[in-house]
């Protein structure tokens, strides 16, 4: 698989969604009969596609949104819902920040201590709207905040930082036990990010419920021009469920994996279930929708460090309501809303009559997947050619 890139050097060749297409089967299916479902524990939920716990993604008003329409929205408690009796005034804040001092803004915003009342109270204000309510925070505060958020009827629990490991080696203060921690809560844990078999399987020996799949293909994160890590996605989704497709044969247990971030459309997603994706999570598809509290503006989890920022802001606006981009109808023509009417589109015409059954459609390497045939589009800057 792998080439010579230099003497003592190899390297293989991996895939993002721009580089591959899919290939149509020999059956088709009536778009409207397909099952989009996917099950986190027992836990069902009709929209495969979550939104990320950013915080110019997800609030309070937007979980509760996500959850009355069959989905999953994970709420940072990292962030400034925490952080903030009132977090409105400080993301009109960051909205209204130019490009220049956007960054320094949020990395100030985010120096103000963490309230754990305000854990709570995010939840429980989730839970008193008949929201799912999905949380997340980084490793360093996942034992203390589980417990919280526990406490207060969290329904899943997500630890997330930019690179994931069961081993991680520090003496400057306590590491976090992945596995301890899955036994004890008596919620679901998601666990990432990572992008390789070994550490997906990891992972899943640890007892995680879900394990994220991604580094640094999000729309705001800079992190693979920061650091110059990361997998492309469709590569890192593919060796991940290879992962999960071993541990389920040699344990009996199926743990979804969730294809985190890199992207843009419908077609994007659609790409990652063939890739073996369970579930998708996105963040700037959904920072656009009316509800979201970002007010068109997006940032990446890592933007508000305060030595070395691996994130930034970006303008994505404000396009539809959250039902317009799940379901539509779509008012634009480049597949950023009406996703899943895409999904489930794409299933039909590849005779997919389940998530499950997408994993096996055939995958093609296609470079000129995104070009062949779009020189109009191109030149006027419409459809694909935006």
């Amino acid at each position: 698989m792998a080439e010579w890139i230099g003497i003592n050097k190899r390297a293989r060749k991996c895939y993002g969604f721009d580089e591959v297409a899919l290939a149509p089967g020999m059956v088709t299916i009536n778009p409207q009969e397909v099952d989009t479902t996917f099950s986190i524990n027992n836990k069902k939920f009709r929209v495969p596609i979550i939104a990320a716990a950013m915080d110019g993604v997800v609030d309070v008003r937007l979980a509760v949104a996500m959850s009355k329409l069959g989905g999953l929205a994970v709420l940072n408690l990292d962030g400034v819902q925490t952080r903030y009796d009132n977090p409105e005034e400080v993301l009109v804040k960051i909205a209204k920040a130019t490009p220049e001092k956007a960054t320094k803004l949020v990395q100030q915003i985010y120096t103000k201590p963490i309230k754990e009342k305000l854990i709570s109270r995010r939840i429980y204000e989730i839970k008193k709207n008949k929201g799912i309510a999905a949380v997340s925070c980084i490793p360093q505060n996942a034992e203390r905040f589980g417990r919280i958020a526990e406490d207060a009827g969290v329904d899943m629990f997500v630890v997330q930082s930019t690179v994931v490991s069961t081993r991680h080696i520090t003496s400057q203060y306590k590491t976090l036990n992945l596995k301890k921690l899955c036994t004890q809560m008596k919620v679901p844990v998601a666990i990432g990010n990572c992008v390789t078999y070994a550490m997906t399987l990891e992972l899943l020996e640890a007892g995680a419920s879900a394990v994220l799949i991604g580094v640094g293909p999000g729309a705001a994160c800079t992190t693979r021009g920061v650091l110059g890590i990361g997998v492309p996605q469709v590569t890192a989704t593919l060796d991940a469920a290879a992962a999960r497709d071993f541990y389920y044969k040699r344990t009996g247990k199926y743990i979804p994996i969730i294809t985190d971030g890199g992207m843009r459309t419908g077609g994007d997603i659609c790409k990652a279930f063939a890739s073996g994706a369970d579930a998708v999570m996105v963040g700037s598809t959904f920072a656009k929708a009316k509800e979201a509290p970002g007010k068109g503006f997006h940032w990446g989890m890592a933007t508000s460090h305060a030595n070395l920022p691996r994130g930034t802001r970006i303008k994505v606006g404000i396009s539809g309501s959250l039902e317009e981009l799940l379901f539509g109808p779509a008012k634009v023509d480049d597949g950023s809303q009406n996703i899943m009417g895409a999904l489930m589109t794409s299933m039909g015409s590849l005779g997919a009559k389940n998530i499950k059954e997408m994993h096996d459609v055939e995958i093609i390497i296609a470079p000129s997947i995104q070009t062949e045939g779009k020189i109009f589009q191109v030149v006027q800057r419409v459809g694909m050619g935006k």
